[in-house]
């Protein structure tokens, strides 16, 4: 047997063998030519192969585009064409004389048989169906969440690059509402005890502490530091010796509660943005002089939700709360500009409908103390105290910020009551006759909702 025989019944016994297997998956595998056309046209599958048969003999064959399909004779009237890249092109085949027989339309389309197995194996009871059109990739069905489309997307497009076309959905609740709370105590305990002499006499005069600053000197009226809101000061002697001493005390305690709550809703997959706040003018020097830039501050929530299997919910935060701060302005060119306190938080979390997370947690405690005394005569015990001057500053600050995420659906606008549903404008008689500064309230389903009163008990109790 001549190794041309041998490799002719290789390939015949290659393709007999995948047969079933491209059957199964609607591929032609013969196709036969006629004297006067072809049965139907060639539809061959990437990396895979078919014969076509001849009822007449042929003595010429070519390919018009051999980047796509490959051919090889198995005889004078069997032809082997292997798919190598998605696309069309034409087989001609020539009879002895030169004349054409036919023209043979070949379409090679993605292997989706070998596709339609990894789908299975890798995304296991989403029902994505999946079709050829052209020579790219139609994918349809309902699938279970959106990593899942995506990853059935991705899958696809490395069996045919640029040519998927995505026809499925995903089943269930896809929109997200994420609730944010931020939480935020602060609190400052500022304290300030200072003391200064002054001592004159005919001949001599020495000041410490608050009479070295503007006018204060013996038998003049005192100037306190501005800081102060207390002072008590005494004198000693006469117009020989005086000796004054001045006292100046300061206590202040502050508390601040900060607490915002936005919500928001987005679809899954969907990124969504809020801002309650506004935006502060920020002068910026260029080419042309100087412009105005326009900085956001307030409340910012960002977050993209995915909805995963099993209603599991992803999300990817940016939650930023921001104020105008004075003290930590700056002046530039006459410009004064104030800056920014901002607390600020990104993560990325995985929670089911309606459990939260803490997210975040800062706790802040600065302290500081200053003491100030005349060298020597600060360390003698007791008196040493005039001639020391101390201050005190403590500032503690807690924030936290919980994430509460629910998956929603769409419901009737009447269901849904605003703010503004329980006042309504006063007549002119309300108004002018009785002082009254909103009206009785609405009517309807509305005013019906905001004349209930729920204080106190209410429902079904049930008591051992």
């Amino acid at each position: 047997m001549s190794m041309k025989t041998a490799f002719k019944a290789i390939a015949i016994g290659l393709i007999l063998a995948l047969a079933p297997v491209s059957a199964q998956y609607g591929f032609a595998q013969n196709l036969r030519v006629l004297s006067n056309g072809t049965s139907s046209a060639l539809r061959v599958p990437m990396n895979r192969a078919v014969v076509v048969e001849s009822d007449v003999p042929f003595a010429e064959l070519s390919i018009a585009n051999p980047a796509i399909a490959d051919i090889s004779t198995l005889s004078d009237r069997t032809v082997y064409v292997l798919g190598k890249t998605p696309g069309r092109t034409t087989l001609t085949l020539l009879n002895a004389e030169g004349r054409l027989i036919t023209n043979v339309d070949v379409q090679v389309v993605p292997d989706i048989a070998e596709f339609k197995e990894r789908i299975d194996q890798i995304l296991p009871g989403e029902g994505i169906e999946v079709r050829t059109a052209n020579d790219g990739i139609v994918l349809s069905g309902t699938v279970s969440s959106i990593i899942s489309l995506d990853a059935a997307l991705e899958l696809a497009e490395r069996y045919s690059p640029g040519r998927v076309s995505n026809l499925m959905s995903v089943g269930g609740t896809q929109q997200v509402m994420l609730k944010v709370r931020f939480a935020e105590m602060s609190r400052s305990v500022s304290k300030t005890l200072s003391s200064s002499i002054a001592v004159a006499s005919n001949r001599f005069r020495g000041e410490t502490g608050t009479y070295l600053d503007g006018a204060n000197g013996i038998g003049q009226d005192l100037t306190v530091g501005s800081s102060s809101q207390g002072a008590f000061g005494f004198s000693f002697g006469g117009n020989s010796l005086r000796l004054e001493v001045l006292l100046e005390a300061l206590e202040s305690k502050g508390v601040v509660r900060t607490l915002s709550e936005p919500n928001l809703t987005a679809l899954s997959g969907q990124e969504a943005s809020f801002l309650a706040g506004g935006e502060y003018p920020v002068p910026v020097q260029d080419d042309d002089g100087i412009s105005i830039e326009y900085k956001d501050f307030g409340v910012e929530l960002n977050f993209l939700p995915r909805v995963l299997a099993d209603e599991v919910i992803n999300i990817e935060l940016n939650a930023a709360v921001s104020s105008i701060d004075s003290s930590i302005g700056a002046t530039q060119s006459g410009i004064s500009v104030d800056g920014f306190s901002r607390r600020e938080a990104q993560t990325t979390v995985q929670l089911r409908d309606g459990e939260s997370f803490a997210i975040a947690g800062l706790l802040e405690d600065d302290f500081r103390d200053v003491s100030a005394q005349v060298p020597f005569l600060g360390d003698i015990p007791v008196l040493g105290a005039l001639f020391r001057s101390a201050e005190y500053n403590r500032d503690q600050t807690e924030l936290v910020i919980i994430i509460t995420a629910h998956l929603v659906s769409p419901v009737r606008g009447e269901a849904l009551a605003l703010p503004t549903d329980r006042v309504t404008l006063p007549t002119e008689r309300e108004f002018f006759l009785f002082g009254k500064v909103a009206g009785d309230g609405p009517t309807g389903a509305a005013g019906e909702i905001a004349r209930q009163d729920f204080s106190g008990s209410y429902g079904y109790v049930m008591e051992d």
